[in-house]
């Protein structure tokens, strides 16, 4: 691939636009907003001069809602050897092609499985894709050239291809990340009007499970206009047990001693449910999940001190396999928890305590 054009420099295509353009693909920008192409230039995503002729690859990368009318643009103008949408639903776009009567052999439909809370062209980053999976949904219609050029662009992104058909594509993403967005907002939606003395308890637990409550709304609606029908079910299903789980509730409020232990296996079963749940997503790298042990340091919040913790883990000769930071309420210090393999976990922490850290027990 020499050339591509980006259709959409928002988060996801200026991110893809500036892996190709540090790669030597001469990059090729458009936005419906062109300060927004001339911001993702300006980063060194590539030009927002239009191409003088036929590009590679044109990569559209706009709102699910758009999608089709955009690539039936750029396919109808043949701007292109090989068009993809990177939008996160992929049976709804292709069907609404099918029906405008595009010839869709130069087209593959993907979804790079990765994302910011931040949106736009500065959020973007070249290595956003790394080591992420990115799902290419070819028909039995797909050019092998397309197909090889979209496997180029993962390759170029440094993500990982997976293969899927697009509506199994579509009811895994909204098990995995739409019906989740929702849930989180649904949680989050509980501290808007809470006592501040309340809000003030919050601690990692509710940072984790509201994090991705922060993303812009209106990228949200799109995402889930195009795909209501599986995250519908999923509620449906998460309603379900969210009402059996109020009944348990309710249950060891009673008198009764059987009722409370009706109650009590209620609730146990939707927890043991979860931790069954929860073992089975992938860990570091897409692998199968590891069990580590925590080291939890005490740091306070000062210039250079993660440089310098992360420093002293390396002159022990341990891998910290993932870190998470747990901040201390009023206070100018917190935890850093970092994540080993169990057989470094007593290295690590007597090393540190030699190096003058203080550690959690």
């Amino acid at each position: 691939m020499r050339t591509a054009l980006v259709l959409g420099t928002g988060l996801i295509g200026t991110s893809a636009a500036l892996a190709l353009a540090s790669r030597g693909v001469r990059v090729h920008l458009a936005d419906h907003d062109p300060a927004q192409a001339r911001t993702a230039a300006a980063l060194g995503a590539g030009t927002d001069e239009e191409p003088e002729g036929t590009v590679d690859l044109c990569v559209v990368a706009v709102p699910p809602a758009h999608v089709a009318t955009t690539l039936a643009d750029a396919m109808r103008r043949g701007v292109a050897r090989g068009y993809l949408d990177v939008a996160s639903v992929k049976g709804g776009p292709r069907r609404e092609l099918e029906a405008l009567g595009l010839d869709l052999a130069p087209y593959i439909g993907t979804h790079p499985m990765s994302g910011r809370e931040r949106s736009g062209p500065l959020a973007a980053t070249a290595d956003l894709f790394e080591g992420r999976p990115w799902v290419l949904t070819p028909t039995r219609d797909t050019d092998t050239e397309v197909l090889n050029l979209a496997l180029e662009l993962v390759a170029l992104c440094r993500a990982v291809p997976v293969v899927m058909d697009a509506d199994s594509h579509d009811r895994a993403v909204a098990l995995v990340s739409h019906m989740p967005h929702l849930v989180s907002s649904m949680v989050a939606a509980r501290l808007e009007h809470a006592e501040e003395s309340a809000v003030r308890l919050c601690g990692q637990g509710i940072r984790d499970v509201t994090r991705i409550a922060g993303s812009d709304p209106r990228m949200w609606i799109d995402i889930l206009s195009a795909n209501p029908g599986p995250v519908a079910d999923l509620l449906s299903a998460v309603a379900a047990d969210l009402d059996e789980t109020v009944q348990a509730l309710r249950s060891l409020q009673a008198s009764d001693d059987e009722k409370r232990r009706e109650g009590a296996t209620g609730i146990e079963d939707v927890l043991r449910r979860g931790n069954a749940g929860q073992v089975r997503v992938p860990g570091k790298h897409g692998a199968a999940p590891a069990a580590y042990d925590t080291v939890a340091v005490l740091i306070s919040d000062q210039p250079g001190e993660l440089a310098r913790i992360f420093a002293d883990a390396g002159a022990a000769g341990v891998n910290v396999e993932d870190v998470r930071i747990e901040h201390a309420t009023g206070q100018q210090a917190g935890f850093v928890q970092l994540m080993v393999q169990p057989a470094a976990a007593p290295k690590l922490a007597a090393s540190l305590r030699e190096r003058g850290w203080a550690m959690r027990q």
